[in-house]
């Protein structure tokens, strides 16, 4: 109940984190063996990110991308390339497209993307090609990793994967939309209405410990009267 009560902790703080994936903590179950019947027992498993998508909003701004579907946007960090949703672009006076962080955007072949500050209007297509002036100058690249991969949070609203993602082929499915930005996949009367589950089921517990201690203390003082 505490580890999920950090998760909810973590998903309200970012329910305006634009990109941001939510938490979540599996529960699973082992079976016993060592009688005649096999018992079940409930064990917490393995936290994990959630990947639904969240909802894309209209800011109307040319260097705001949201993607669609199952598709990540990649950066280049530090610590290797990480993949995110959050859109917001960047152009520094060098002509290097740059996250809020800081870091490079790639294109779909693992570089950092580079567009003239002075070459006029963008428009970026479904496909995340970029153009100005009708005239194709860089591509943004859009990512699918491995259902089995691990992920990891990283700065921001990115995650780092142990398994390398691979350039969408499918842009009906994982494209961009221009002037877009994805929010948070986390819906916070949802979290909410689990953190009061939280409180209440504390409030059992509590209790429960402090039946059996009542009924501890009885037994003690009723087995001493008795000596």
């Amino acid at each position: 109940m505490t580890r999920r009560l950090d998760s909810l902790a973590s998903n309200l703080a970012n329910a305006n984190t634009t990109g941001f994936l939510g938490d979540g903590l599996k529960f699973d179950s082992v079976l016993s063996a060592t009688g005649a019947t096999n018992v079940a027992f409930p064990i917490a498993g393995a936290d994990y990110i959630s990947l639904a998508p969240g909802a894309a909003h209209r800011t109307g701004n040319p260097l705001d991308v949201a993607v669609r579907g199952e598709g990540w946007l990649s950066v280049m960090t530090p610590d290797g390339p990480a993949y995110t949703r959050d859109g917001r672009l960047f152009v520094d006076p060098a002509g290097e497209v740059r996250s809020v962080n800081g870091y490079p955007f790639l294109d779909s072949g693992g570089a950092p993307m580079n567009i003239d500050p002075s070459g006029g209007e963008i428009s970026i297509a479904v496909d995340g090609s970029v153009h100005q002036r009708g005239k194709a100058v860089a591509s943004i690249g859009i990512f699918t990793l491995d259902a089995a991969a691990r992920l990891r949070r990283y700065d921001n609203s990115a995650v780092l994967s142990d398994r390398e993602a691979t350039p969408a082929g499918n842009f009906a499915k994982n494209g961009l939309m221009q002037g877009y930005l994805q929010r948070s996949n986390i819906d916070p009367l949802t979290e909410m209405s689990r953190l009061i589950e939280i409180q209440r089921a504390f409030d059992h517990i509590s209790a429960c410990l402090s039946m059996t201690d009542n009924a501890q203390q009885d037994s003690i003082r009723s087995l001493g009267s008795q000596a």
